[in-house]
């Protein structure tokens, strides 16, 4: 059976910068869950980071590539550079996934961890940039496909291309 790593949050644990959740009533995940398919994990709880903590953004909107190549930072809103910790989490994300043959992931958009198509800008200002966070970027570039929570019939299309 495929399973799927999936952001902890989306599982309605208190993980988020805030202290807050960010439960996904969503379908397919509530099948996923009961066939015993989910993997949550949160990489900023595991890169390090405490709950609550300050916002963080990927400097200049400039993506998870970026970070991972040294060409930008994770800022904090109180302006501490926390780039170690994101990198940390990402590289525990990547190492959960090889370890446990994970090939697809479900992650919340708009991370500067788990953003898939969006991110934001680094203003700390909400607005949104098109990119993606820090560990989305390295798992996709170790061959995991990843989606966000609001495309999982494309996920679910995916994961049926997976079991054939």
């Amino acid at each position: 059976m495929e399973r799927i790593l999936v952001s902890a949050c989306l599982m309605g644990r208190k993980v988020r910068y805030d202290g807050g959740a960010k439960t996904s009533s969503d379908a397919w995940l509530a099948t996923w869950r009961a066939q015993g398919r989910l993997v949550p994990f949160c990489p900023e709880v595991e890169g390090g980071l405490p709950v609550p903590r300050p916002a963080a953004e990927i400097e200049d909107g400039a993506g998870g590539a970026a970070v991972l190549s040294g060409a930008a930072r994770v800022l904090a809103s109180d302006g501490s550079d926390v780039t170690a910790a994101f990198m940390a989490g990402a590289r525990s994300a990547l190492a959960l996934a090889r370890s446990s043959g994970i090939r697809m992931a479900v992650l919340k958009e708009g991370s500067p961890s788990c953003g898939v198509l969006s991110v934001y800008d680094g203003s700390f200002e909400g607005r949104r940039t098109a990119g993606q966070g820090v560990t989305t970027a390295l798992l996709e570039r170790d061959g995991i496909r990843v989606f966000g929570e609001d495309h999982l019939d494309e996920a679910a299309a995916y994961l049926r291309t997976l079991e054939t």
